[in-house]
């Protein structure tokens, strides 16, 4: 723990307040232009787009990606399935990684304590799409023992940017 936390101030110390309003401004708009991200910041244009760059390949900000609207898509169900597995095999984890990378309607993963060892994010069509992905694609797997779903009603709020 105390590792992870000197890890962290470690990084913290590498940000210094310009750098962490950049952060904060692309993730509200990736596509400001270093023009643009030198007149909210106070810095020539140069300047801004050379500290974007340095945040890049120093792996700050990984891509950049775009919000798509899930229902304009044809995407009406998002739901998030707990996944319990057997075993705790090694292999039988890495089959389970496999699966989950071929399936498009699982969107995110995590690992997890507790009951469930994962947790899934998943967009589909409707609920009998989210039925064939339950039972016919996952839980036939001799490596999953059950799984739990929960339909998500309404989104009180969107994925936002990270707190910084």
């Amino acid at each position: 723990m105390r590792r992870q936390i000197k890890k962290y101030a470690e990084i913290t110390h590498m940000l210094d307040s310009t750098d962490r309003r950049l952060l904060q401004l692309i993730q509200q708009d990736a596509h400001l232009t270093a023009q643009e991200l030198g007149e909210a910041l106070n810095l020539s244009p140069s300047q801004a787009g050379r500290r974007r760059q340095r945040l890049e390949a120093e792996g700050f900000i990984r891509h950049y990606t775009a919000r798509l609207d899930a229902e304009k898509l044809g995407l009406g169900v998002q739901a998030f399935v707990q996944v319990q597995m057997a075993s705790q095999r090694p292999e039988d984890a890495r089959a389970f990684a496999r699966l989950i990378e071929t399936q498009p309607e699982i969107v995110s993963t995590w690992t997890l304590t507790g009951e469930a060892d994962y947790l899934l994010r998943v967009y589909c069509a409707d609920l009998a799409a989210l039925n064939r992905l339950i039972h016919e694609r996952l839980l036939p797997q001799h490596f999953v023992a059950r799984i739990q779903s929960q339909i998500v009603m309404h989104q009180l709020k969107q994925d936002a940017p990270l707190p910084l």
